[in-house]
């Protein structure tokens, strides 16, 4: 690494509908170095790297690379200036070559003219910096880290001497991920820099020269990577445990039998690898138990194996007494489950449905909604009424297709539509996410109430939000449950090193009460 500033930011700041994602932001990257970017979800290292990529045009402030300030139209501009971006979330063609995706976008007269040129240019920087893949195989033929490579390749190809590498790892196994850091120190010694966006405080505290921490939209410091330990800079990214204040919604209650049990439940992720790891908790009647991590560790694939959406490959699940383990949502529903989902649109509601028709979707084939196979439109109108008054549902008209209702408005819908219904535990995935403040708190008040007669189950990446919820609190990383910790217990700098797997799991941990 050398001293001199390749790419300098100064008082960025880049709004959405008012709300600044991230605030007057500073950040330099030097020369041959690999600088970790860390944060919460929605701490803005999204945000940030989109603008360094010309993906969004900041409201205020300036980017400059190599000491000139630059303004990025558009991803090609940033390109154009040497800068590439490497999304977790692949962009490639799987019906093409590796050589065709990696010219796919590209001005004719930047590319050479005939394929196999390409082809000998991506195998020799493939053999340049250790990414070796077969420049003329289909995509749909290659591993997840094979996958990779080419992205890489592609940003390469195109001249990029600035790579942003968003979340790397998080779909690759422990041997791809070896790999991969050898091809960026391969990179680094021949001169170019390294953006490392993560949650993993290990790989970001083992690879990294420098890191750069979010909150909240706001640069919480940058420090020098030997001269710091994980204990500080997960303070940085969640806080001081000292200012934590946990907000105690309900009322004295008592903690009855168990209404959610899981035991070595494991589950197999989207790409073949595991995502869910002999997990086993209990929620039992009058207990808020909150799951804290960080996103891509196992939560969403452990909610889906709770509501029955997925199978456990391993392990039994337990809905007030009946075994779920292999029941589909309906008979997971039956069993006693209330589920709100973090997906409100795709997985919560039918978006081309008016509210009434969503209101009544776990209920329709009952009376009084139904007699003899025909819908009452009256006594569906009732319900939406009754259900639209008691949760503050607003900004609906009867026969208006929910997809043009607000966020807040679409999470009370859905919990109207399952606190409706004969349950004894709660499943609610990022209950508040995107929400005002006000119609946060009534989702909250909500979830608090159902505490008194049943169980429930938050899984959420506010930290603050799960403290302030939760009786209990388990911490999910690379798919085990890790920690737990009762309300009266809580050690937020330890929660902190837990989430970035920096903590000292306790590999027996059974959370109940």
């Amino acid at each position: 690494m050398n001293s001199a500033t390749h790419l300098e930011v100064r008082n960025l700041t880049k709004s959405f509908y008012g709300v600044p994602a991230i605030d007057s932001v500073d950040f330099d990257l030097r020369g041959g170095e690999i600088h970790g970017l860390l944060g919460e979800n929605g701490a803005g290292k999204s945000t940030l790297c989109s603008v360094l990529s010309g993906l969004y045009k900041p409201n205020s402030g300036t980017v400059s690379i190599d000491g000139q300030a630059v303004q990025f139209r558009s991803p090609q501009d940033a390109s154009n200036h040497g800068v590439g971006m490497v999304y977790q979330h692949f962009r490639l063609v799987d019906s093409f070559t590796v050589a065709q995706n990696v010219v796919l976008g590209m001005h004719k007269r930047q590319r050479p003219r005939s394929m196999r040129q390409v082809e000998s240019m991506v195998a020799d920087l493939a053999e340049e910096f250790g990414l070796h893949v077969n420049p003329t195989a289909s995509i749909w033929q290659l591993s997840v880290g094979e996958q990779q490579r080419v992205e890489i390749l592609k940003q390469l190809f195109r001249g990029a001497r600035i790579l942003i590498l968003d979340e790397p790892t998080a779909v690759l196994a422990a041997q791809e991920t070896d790999r991969l850091f050898e091809a960026v120190s391969t990179m680094v010694a021949k001169g170019h820099s390294v953006v490392l966006v993560s949650h993993k405080m290990a790989e970001t505290m083992a690879y990294t020269d420098r890191i750069t921490v979010l909150r909240r939209g706001v640069n919480a410091g940058s420090v020098t990577t030997a001269d710091t330990t994980p204990a500080e800079v997960a303070r940085m990214m969640f806080g001081d445990s000292a200012a934590a204040e946990r907000t105690n919604f309900a009322t004295a209650h008592d903690i009855g039998e168990p209404v959610l049990s899981l035991s070595g439940v494991s589950v197999q992720g989207d790409h073949g690898l595991m995502a869910v790891d002999d997990a086993s908790f209990t929620v039992r009647r009058g207990q808020v138990v909150g799951v804290a991590g960080v996103a891509g560790n196992g939560q969403r694939e452990l909610q889906e194996v709770i509501a029955g959406l997925r199978t456990p490959v391993n392990g039994t699940i337990e809905i007030a007494g009946t075994d779920c383990t292999t029941a589909g949502p309906k008979k997971t529903a039956q069993a006693g489950l209330a589920y709100v989902p973090e997906d409100r649109l795709g997985v919560g509601l039918a978006p081309g449905l008016p509210l009434e028709h969503n209101i009544v979707l776990k209920s329709y084939d009952r009376s009084p909604h139904s007699r003899r196979g025909v819908l009452s439109n009256t006594e569906i109108e009732k319900t939406m009424n009754k259900l639209v008054e008691k949760f503050d549902v607003r900004g609906n008209r009867s026969g208006m297709r929910v997809s043009l209702m607000s966020g807040g408005n679409l999470q009370k819908a859905i919990l109207a539509r399952e606190l409706n219904e004969d349950h004894q535990v709660l499943l609610a995935a990022a209950p508040t996410r995107g929400l005002d403040m006000a119609a946060a708190e009534a989702v909250r008040a909500h979830i608090i109430e159902e505490r008194a007669k049943r169980g429930v189950l938050v899984f959420s990446e506010d930290l603050d939000e799960i403290v302030k919820m939760s009786d209990v609190v388990l911490v999910m990383f690379k798919g085990r449950i890790v920690g737990s910790f009762a309300s009266d217990e809580l050690d937020l700098d330890e929660i902190g090193l837990l989430m970035t797997g920096s903590g000292t799991p306790d590999p027996a941990i059974q959370a109940s009460s």
